[in-house]
């Protein structure tokens, strides 16, 4: 491998039947606490690999992208996530562990199981919580799409996390929440060697898509994203009508 390419890497499908019998209730128990509204379904390939990659405002995002998932959807998640039960839980559900602050080639081997078994992987392109205005799109997305010829579906969250909503805040019971799948996306299969400019320029013509479905999942909803996140400053003030020092 020369300066410039990426490695090689290859492996075999994850496991989704226990997956694909849980995700349906997990979907009836979030419908049942939250007003949910599914739309563009019917843009996600039936067959085949399938990337949904999703922008990331709240909490919420990768437990609903995994529950409304057409197919069984194995997300990539953070990996201090996987402790307790909520790891075991995870775990069992064929979640995909990622080391956020590295070069995490097991979870790269692990999606690439998923999407040569002509499975679907989520993931979120901006890397964190935050407005869900892809500001910032990695290029974990591109070279797994570039890799495997994988469809990209966009997911445009709405309502996940409320306007000056905490970073693990949830919305109230009853709040409208928002789930648009976009039109697919498609770059050329790229044989090895790839190369990191190759990733670069295949992540802005991505980034471009994504932000051009996100344009028409606000007309298709009348949504708005909540905003950025509170700084920690904010977060801890008072709100209003309520006084410091009372409940």
């Amino acid at each position: 491998m020369t300066p410039g390419q990426l490695p090689r890497s290859s492996a075999g499908p994850l496991e989704a039947t226990w997956l694909a019998r849980q995700a349906p209730r997990a979907a009836a128990a979030a419908r049942r606490w939250w007003d949910v509204r599914v739309a563009g379904l019917e843009g996600v390939p039936e067959t085949g690999p399938v990337i949904l990659a999703a922008n990331h405002i709240g909490v919420l995002d990768g437990p609903l992208l995994v529950a409304f998932g057409p197919r069984p959807v194995h997300a990539l998640t953070k990996v201090e996530m996987f402790q307790g039960r909520a790891g075991r839980l995870l775990t069992r559900a064929a979640q995909i562990p990622l080391d956020r602050h590295a070069v995490d080639m097991g979870a790269v081997r692990r999606s690439l199981q998923v999407l040569r078994g002509g499975g679907v992987l989520g993931v979120f392109p901006e890397g964190h919580r935050g407005p869900g205005t892809y500001d910032v799109v990695r290029g974990g997305a591109a070279y797994l799409a570039m890799v495997t010829g994988a469809a990209v579906v966009p997911v445009t969250f709405f309502g996940t996390r409320e306007p000056g909503g905490a970073k693990n805040s949830i919305p109230r019971r009853g709040a409208r929440i928002d789930i648009v799948y976009g039109e697919a996306w498609r770059t050329p299969q790229q044989e090895w060697p790839r190369t990191r400019e190759q990733v670069r320029t295949t992540t802005t013509l991505l980034r471009k898509h994504l932000l051009g479905e996100l344009e028409r999942a606000r007309a298709l909803t009348g949504r708005e994203l909540p905003g950025p996140l509170p700084t920690p400053q904010s977060d801890n003030m008072p709100r209003a009508g309520s006084k410091r020092g009372t409940p």
